[in-house]
C-alpha cells in the first residue's frame, strides 16, 4: 500500500492575510507541498473531517492516520508566506567584503571582475549554498538570481529545497556575433533543460541582460527577445542603476536604457528590472505599458552611492515593485527583511508622509509582488490551494514586546532572529537556527578556502 499524503500542521498560530490582515488561533494544514485548510483552531480530528476528501477523512479520524502528521505548537508565532528576493548574484557570498569603498564602476571592473574571473562551478555551489543558508535563516524562500556558471547554482538550489528563478547574465563582447554565440546562450540552455527536468516546479529559468553599458548593437537585443519569446523566458536586468549610466546611454544612444531596451523588443517578454533608481516619467509609461516588474534594492543603492528609487511614486503608476538585495558583495548580506525595513523609511523620507509604505504594502512587495514578477502564480500568500512556503516569527522575542500589530512589529522591529521556522513546499528546511538540507559547517570552510585560494592567485603568491 503507498505512503499516504505527508501532512503538517500548524496548531494555534497567528498568520498574516494578504491585506495584512492578522488572524489568531488559526490551524494551517499543509497536505504535501500545499496549503489543504485554514480555519480557526479546533480538535485537529474534526478539523480534517470536514477538510479532507471523504476517503481521506476517513482515514484521517483513525489514531494512527492522525499521528503522522507533524504539529507544530504556533502559540506566541505569526506565521507569513515566505519572502522573494527579486534581484541576486547569490555566489558573490564569496566577494562579501571584498572591494569596500569603491564606486560602482571602480568595484566592477578592479574588484568584482578580476575575482568572478577565477571562479569554477565547484566554487559557485558552494558560494550558492552560502547565500541560500543565509536567505533561508531570513525567510526567503525563493530569489531571482544573476550570475555565470549556472550549473553549480542549480545544484545548490536542487540540494537546499529552496526555489529559484535562475539566469546567465549577458554582455556582448567586442567580437561578439550575437546571443547565441555567447556563453550566456550556453548557460541559458543548461537552465532550460535543468528547469524542465526539475519536476518539483523550484527551478525556472529566465534570461538576463546584464545592463545596458555592458551591451552592444540594437540587433543583439533584438536576438534575445526573439529567444525570449520562442522558449516563453522571462528577463532579468539592471536598468538605470547609477546616474552616470542613464545619462551616459542617452548621449551614446539617445535614449534612456529603458528606451532603448524597449525598442529590441525586450520588454514584450515578463521583465524583472532590477534598481530603477534613475528612471524617467517616459520610462515608468513603458514600464506600466509593458508590465515591468521593478526589484528594489535599497541597501545596494545607498551603499554604492547610487540613489535612492522613487518607489512609491512608481507604485502610485500602477507598476509592480518587488524587494531584492542584490549580491552580498555590494550589501553585504541577503536579508530581505533589512531592505523591506529600508525601503519603508526611505518612501517615508522621500514624500514627506509617514504612511507610506506601510505593513501591508511591505508584505505584498516581499511576498506576492515577488512571486507573481516570478511567474508562480500559486505562491506568495497563505491562502488555501497556495504552496506551502510558509515563515514564522518569534512573537515573544523581547526585541517584538510588546505586540500591538503583529506586522508592525516584523517589519520595524525584529530581525532575521526571530524568524524560527523556514518552509518551502511543505518541506521545514530551517528550524530553530538548523538547516535540515545544507552542512553549514562544511559550506563555511569551503567558503574560507576560496577566498584563500583566489586571494593568493589575484595577489600573484
Amino acid at each position: 500500500m503507498p505512503p499516504g499524503p505527508k501532512r503538517f500542521l500548524f496548531k494555534n498560530i497567528a498568520l498574516a492575510k494578504p491585506s495584512g490582515a492578522v488572524l489568531i488561533n488559526q490551524d494551517i494544514l499543509v497536505e504535501d507541498d500545499r496549503i489543504i485548510s485554514i480555519s480557526h483552531s479546533k480538535s485537529a480530528e474534526a478539523r480534517a473531517a470536514t477538510t479532507l476528501s471523504a476517503a481521506a477523512a476517513a482515514a484521517a479520524a483513525t489514531a494512527r492516520s492522525f499521528q503522522a502528521t507533524e504539529i507544530y505548537d504556533g502559540r506566541g508565532k505569526l506565521a507569513l508566506p515566505g519572502f522573494y528576493n527579486l534581484h541576486s548574484h547569490v555566489p558573490m557570498t564569496l566577494l562579501r567584503g571584498y572591494g569596500e569603498g569603491l564606486p560602482l564602476k571602480k568595484w566592477l571592473f578592479e574588484r568584482v571582475f578580476p575575482f568572478e574571473a577565477l571562479l569554477t562551478e565547484e566554487d559557485c555551489y558552494w558560494g550558492s549554498l552560502l547565500g541560500i543558508a543565509e536567505m533561508l535563516a531570513s525567510g526567503t524562500v525563493s530569489f531571482s538570481d544573476m550570475y555565470l556558471l549556472t550549473p553549480g547554482i542549480a545544484r545548490a538550489v536542487r540540494e537546499s529545497g529552496i526555489k529559484a528563478n535562475l539566469s546567465h547574465g549577458y554582455s556582448t563582447a567586442p567580437k561578439s556575433k550575437g546571443f547565441s554565440d555567447s556563453k550566456a546562450y550556453e548557460g541559458t540552455r543548461f537552465l532550460i533543460d535543468a528547469a524542465r527536468a526539475d519536476k518539483s516546479g523550484r527551478l525556472i529559468a529566465d534570461a538576463a541582460v546584464h545592463a545596458e553599458y555592458t551591451f552592444g548593437e540594437e540587433r543583439f537585443g533584438r536576438q534575445i527577445a526573439d529567444f525570449c519569446r520562442r522558449e516563453d523566458l522571462r528577463v532579468q536586468i539592471h536598468l538605470s542603476e547609477t546616474k552616470d549610466e542613464h545619462e551616459a546611454c542617452k548621449v551614446k544612444r539617445g535614449c534612456t536604457p529603458t528606451a532603448f531596451f524597449d525598442s529590441c523588443g525586450l520588454f514584450d517578454t515578463p521583465t524583472i528590472a532590477a534598481h530603477g533608481v534613475w528612471l524617467e516619467d517616459g520610462d515608468l509609461d513603458i514600464f506600466a505599458a509593458k508590465g515591468v516588474s521593478l526589484a528594489h534594492c535599497p541597501v545596494s543603492n545607498l551603499k554604492l552611492a547610487s540613489g535612492m528609487a522613487p518607489v512609491q511614486k512608481i507604485i502610485d503608476r500602477g507598476i509592480r515593485v518587488c524587494l531584492g538585495t542584490d549580491g552580498a558583495a555590494s550589501n553585504n548580506n541577503l536579508n530581505l527583511l533589512k531592505e523591506a525595513n529600508l525601503a519603508s523609511l526611505l518612501q517615508k523620507s522621500l514624500t514627506g508622509d509617514p504612511l507610506a509604505l506601510g505593513p501591508a504594502k511591505l508584505l505584498e512587495l516581499a511576498c506576492r509582488n515577488g512571486a507573481l514578477a516570478q511567474g508562480r502564480a500559486d505562491c506568495g500568500a497563505l491562502e488555501e490551494g497556495m504552496k506551502a512556503d510558509i515563515i514564522v516569527f518569534d512573537l515573544e522575542s523581547p526585541r517584538m514586546q510588546p505586540v500591538y500589530d503583529p506586522l508592525v512589529s516584523v517589519f520595524f522591529a525584529a530581525d532575521s532572529r526571530d524568524i524560527v521556522l523556514t518552509m518551502v513546499d511543505g518541506k521545514v528546511l530551517y528550524k530553530n537556527g538548523k538547516f535540515t538540507t545544507i552542512d553549514i559547517v562544511r559550506v563555511m570552510a569551503e567558503a574560507e578556502r576560496i577566498r584563500d585560494e583566489k586571494l593568493r592567485r589575484l595577489e600573484g603568491k
